[in-house]
């Protein structure tokens, strides 16, 4: 069919609304590019202007109820969404608005001013957001893909990323992932020819990037990304296949950024001729021409609509220099989703903690993987969002049994084996609870967890916070860490102060089997990412239970042995090594107190600051290093609030600022033990 046959049957009306779209993003850009130079836009804004027969094209085949990701050259993705949702020129107008109020950093944008031009996101459009992390979205796509399946809502996910992106590891696991659970996602190549300033052909053995998914069984299409009609087409049928239930697809869309990576990129990597002979085929120009060779708009409708559009982004402008910064008193909003817990819940599970402590009526002894067994299975039943993926988790029942025997009565539906990899794992749990889902995903050993850092860290922690509270992302990262069975410095570390670091985690290390169960329990509900670290050397320790259904509230430390002469601060496995040393002191008449944390983040400073006003002496005890342990958090913290009530220096007990050794000796001497831990509460007295 030819290009006049194909315009008459879109239509005049759908035809001009995607010039007009067009045309919107590209003055938008270059309104963009000016502000840029007056200073009045700060920071870094990546164009996406030249590339709007990609945005406009592909948003046009979608559902309503479809999602998008989007990457650091969003604001034409965000646009075009956003226009094909419009119903009104009002509604249309408060686009513009939203848009570039946020990139003015003003806190009537899309997302209040804390996400920018890297960061915008509409959520409440399908929007899911865009990111600064090269390829940083390609796991969050999938994992929001799997939540339609799961879900059945027989939505697609269009995943938008450039050239360089599909170098990095995220492209690969995220594809393999999607193929071999058929998701259903579209992966969009923005091929512009250059990764900043590096050509593609200095970056790949191939300029084609679209045939690597042959490597993952993903159909894949070249189309000419300048050629708004073609990629139409081409997503069109991507969409429906992914749809249908047939998986993902591949598409690279070759195309060209008229202006540089960012404003201050001088194009030295670029010639002239180069430039000039994309901008020959600028879909600006040509498409307008289309329509009128197909008598679906005259000259003077295409100026007409031209110079609407150019009033409809003045207004724009002028609507966001005009509108307020976000107050600084509204800081630290949307770092967290809330989860009120009351009083009544505080004490109603003090109570039943203290029951816990002796047994009885209700109460049985299981053990800590027990615990943990039954928290998610319970958690399962209850709600039918919650699901379990990493790696072993199924049949073979976790690499330390904590998930055996769910495979067996969920089937692998809910509890989902993956591939090794990490980045995917955490991207694909970010993604899934973004779109509606609770996943509880695991990460073998916490040793590992820095390979999925920036999808843990850089998308599910701040995603709520950059995106301005419009979006939660409740999933657990479920893991495991500390020494103890000689398997040397990959898989013994203790790894809690790099995850306490990040704002919008929360972080839980239990040491009970009371504790694993009640805080995995909340952890699944809550709103919020949740670092859950287990320790190794406690699955197989026992404790009571009750036999009701019952959750701990976050940040409520636990005295698990009261006392009068010193402090001890601890969490985990080392509650138990710090009990057995006060009970060895006791015998000198020595009174400690003994804190179990349970949860780092967030933190009880006000049972930390009563034992301290009491006792007036502090000892903390970690397994992590010693240097920039959490411990040493605390103890700048009561520092800081607590000092008059300080009798004597506060003391760190921590492990030693080595690998953790693999020989038992050494792994021994590495870490806090009952001698290392008494040792240290003398020198306070």
């Amino acid at each position: 069919m030819d290009r006049v046959q194909v315009l008459k049957e879109l239509g005049k009306e759908k035809a001009v609304e995607i010039l007009r779209q067009m045309w919107e993003i590209r003055m938008f850009e270059d309104q963009v590019y000016d502000l840029l130079g007056r200073n009045l836009i700060k920071g870094a804004s990546h164009l996406y202007a030249g590339e709007e027969a990609v945005a406009v094209g592909a948003m046009s085949v979608l559902r309503e109820d479809d999602l998008i990701t989007s990457t650091h050259r969003g604001h034409g993705h965000c646009y075009a969404r956003g226009a094909v949702l419009a119903q009104t020129e009002s509604a249309h107008q408060e686009h513009y608005n939203k848009m570039m109020a946020e990139l003015c950093g003003r806190a009537t944008g899309y997302c209040k001013g804390r996400g920018g031009s890297m960061h915008i996101a509409d959520v409440e459009h399908g929007n899911l957001g865009a990111t600064g992390i090269v390829g940083g979205n390609i796991p969050v796509a999938t994992g929001a893909a799997l939540a339609q399946k799961m879900q059945g809502t027989g939505r697609v996910v269009l995943c938008f990323f450039g050239d360089g992106a599909a170098n990095t590891g995220n492209f690969h696991e995220a594809l393999n992932l999607a193929s071999l659970w058929q998701l259903p996602v579209v992966y969009i190549i923005e091929n512009n020819l250059y990764g900043m300033s590096v050509p593609v052909e200095c970056a790949s053995c191939t300029t084609d990037i679209a045939p690597r998914g042959d490597a993952y069984h993903i159909p894949n299409e070249i189309v000419d990304g300048m050629d708004v009609l073609a990629v139409r087409e081409v997503v069109a049928h991507a969409v429906e296949h992914a749809r249908n239930g047939n998986g993902p697809y591949l598409i690279e869309c070759k195309t060209y950024r008229w202006y540089g990576h960012s404003r201050s990129d001088p194009r030295k990597y670029r010639t002239k001729e180069e430039e000039a002979d994309w901008k020959s085929r600028d879909p600006i120009s040509v498409f307008p021409q289309q329509l009128i060779e197909a008598e679906l708009a005259t000259q003077a409708e295409i100026d007409m609509l031209e110079e609407k559009v150019e009033q409809a982004i003045g207004t724009a402008t002028e609507f966001a220099l005009s509108s307020p910064m976000p107050p600084v008193e509204e800081l630290e909003m949307f770092v967290y989703a809330p989860f009120q817990w009351t009083e009544a819940d505080i004490q109603r599970e003090k109570a039943l903690r203290e029951k816990c402590r002796v047994g009885g009526t209700g109460i049985r002894k299981i053990q800590y993987r027990v615990a943990l067994q039954e928290a998610m299975r319970e958690e399962l039943i209850r709600d039918s969002s919650v699901f379990i993926m990493g790696e072993d988790v199924g049949l073979y029942g976790g690499a330390y049994g904590a998930t055996r025997g769910l495979f067996d009565e969920f089937s692998g539906e809910r509890v989902r084996d993956t591939p090794i990899s990490e980045a995917t794992i955490g991207g694909a749990a970010v993604g899934a609870a973004m779109a509606g889902m609770r996943p509880v995903a695991e990460i073998m050993y916490v040793d590992f967890t820095p390979l999925a850092m920036d999808q843990i860290a850089n998308q599910g922690a701040k995603n709520r916070y950059m995106f301005g509270g419009k979006t939660t992302v409740p999933m657990v990262v479920r893991t495991e860490g500390g020494a103890g069975r000689s398997i040397a410095a990959h898989h013994s570390q203790s790894l809690e102060s790099l995850w306490t670091h990040f704002p919008g985690i929360y972080v839980v290390m239990p040491s009970t089997p009371y504790d694993a169960k009640g805080l995995l329990k909340a952890a699944i509900r809550d709103d919020n990412p949740v670092m859950f670290i287990e320790h190794k050397m406690l699955y197989g320790v026992e404790g009571y239970v009750p036999d009701e259904d019952y959750i701990i509230p976050y940040g409520v430390a636990d005295v698990k042995r009261e006392g009068t002469d010193v402090t001890v601060i601890t969490y985990s496995r080392m509650v138990h090594r710090a009990l057995e040393a006060a009970e060895k002191l006791a015998e000198e008449g020595i009174s400690v107190e003994v804190i179990d944390l349970r949860t780092l983040k967030p933190l009880d400073m006000d049972t930390i600051a009563e034992s301290v006003k009491k006792t007036g002496r502090v000892v903390g005890v970690t397994e992590t290093y010693k240097t920039n342990s959490y411990i040493s958090e605390i103890a700048a913290l009561i520092q800081e609030q607590l000092f008059d009530w300080l009798d004597a220096p506060i003391i760190r007990v921590a492990a030693a600022d080595v690998p953790v050794p693999m020989s038992e000796t050494l792994e021994d001497a590495a870490i806090p033990n009952v001698d290392t831990i008494i040792a240290g509460i003398r020198k306070v007295l």
